[in-house]
């Protein structure tokens, strides 16, 4: 597995991670918790090093299943996880709102030690900018954190240029998690220049569509109503069918290449910078093993121009979010 750096401080990670909220959270029932333990240890063994998870997932179920697979191997990866949300009560899924007050990051960073049985937590992300909290406050009590050893490094999701600059002047910020792939590619416009600029890596959740750009959806595809793809409009027959036209050509290249869609999907990811470290999410042994093999796909200066403009030349169809959650992210 190739290792690449992110942001200034020049932490290092496999060059495809695992995002494993899945395993716990969004996608239908919990999947068996030792299977998962099996997976992500499997993982490990294919050279991924780098976990990304959250108190929000489950709540709190995922970082345990994080935190029990990976206690053997603790000193050999990086584990991330976010912060800013109050929870529902009793361990039901959801929150009731936002809340990155310095008081709670604390109280927040405390108990994802003790359910990652871990001394320190690698990346610290504030999962949603706070609009009722300055950013600074939030940088502040991180860089406590930090100075206290029980993080290493801080990071955002999904916040405007504006935020990570003020963030950052407070507290270097060494990765910005957002949304970016073939079919969601705001980043591009302001996000990427200002992490280039200011020596921030990027880490991409959802890299393969949330599963569309697998190739392995049609617009026949329906999902359960604890499913969160059921309710985002981009996931509806007619916006699927529309926006199909990007996996056919995504398909056409990966025969060519020998690789699978979603093989290809990552490797164009990859290619955008040598900061940025996907973290496609699986519960799923062979989908596992053919994520990792992305990392040794090279497109050709040919085949990238080819990619980008079957993208360029698709208007995609349905919104990544409803409006609600939307109304979370640019801030």
């Amino acid at each position: 597995m190739q290792i690449r750096t992110l942001g200034g401080d020049k932490l290092a990670v496999s060059a495809i991670g695992l995002g494993c909220m899945g395993m716990s959270f969004s996608y239908g029932p919990p999947a068996d918790t030792a299977e998962m333990i099996t997976l992500i240890r499997a993982a490990v063994d294919q050279g991924v090093t780098f976990f990304d998870t959250a108190e929000v997932y489950g709540p709190f179920t995922n970082e345990a299943l994080v935190g029990e697979a990976l206690a053997p191997v603790r000193d050999k990866v990086v584990i991330a996880t976010k912060f800013g949300f109050n929870l529902n009560p009793d361990g039901i899924p959801g929150w009731t709102g936002l809340n990155s007050h310095p008081a709670h990051i604390k109280q927040v960073a405390e108990a994802s030690l003790r359910r990652l049985r871990t001394e320190v937590i690698d990346v610290f992300y504030q999962h949603r900018v706070d609009p009722a909290v300055p950013i600074e406050d939030v940088a502040g009590a991180v860089s406590e954190l930090i100075a206290a050893g029980k993080v290493r490094h801080f990071g955002l999701s999904e916040a405007s240029a504006a935020t990570i600059r003020r963030a950052h002047a407070v507290q270097k910020v060494t990765v910005l998690q957002s949304e970016y792939s073939l079919w969601w590619r705001a980043p591009e416009t302001e996000i990427i220049p200002t992490l280039e600029a200011l020596g921030i890596g990027l880490v991409p959740y959802s890299p393969l569509g949330k599963g569309f750009l697998t190739g392995c959806m049609t617009a026949d595809t329906r999902f359960a109503a604890d499913d969160f793809r059921s309710r985002l409009p981009r996931f509806t027959p007619e916006a699927m069918r529309a926006n199909h036209a990007l996996v056919d050509r995504l398909s056409e290249i990966a025969r060519a290449k020998g690789a699978t869609p979603a093989q290809i999907a990552l490797a164009w990811l990859l290619a955008q910078k040598p900061w940025i470290v996907p973290i496609p999410g699986t519960t799923k042994p062979g989908r596992l093993t053919e994520n990792i093999g992305a990392a040794a796909v090279v497109l050709s200066a040919a085949e990238l121009r080819d990619i980008t403009a079957a993208a360029d030349g698709i208007v995609m169809r349905g919104a990544r979010y409803p409006e609600e959650l939307e109304r979370l992210t640019g801030r």
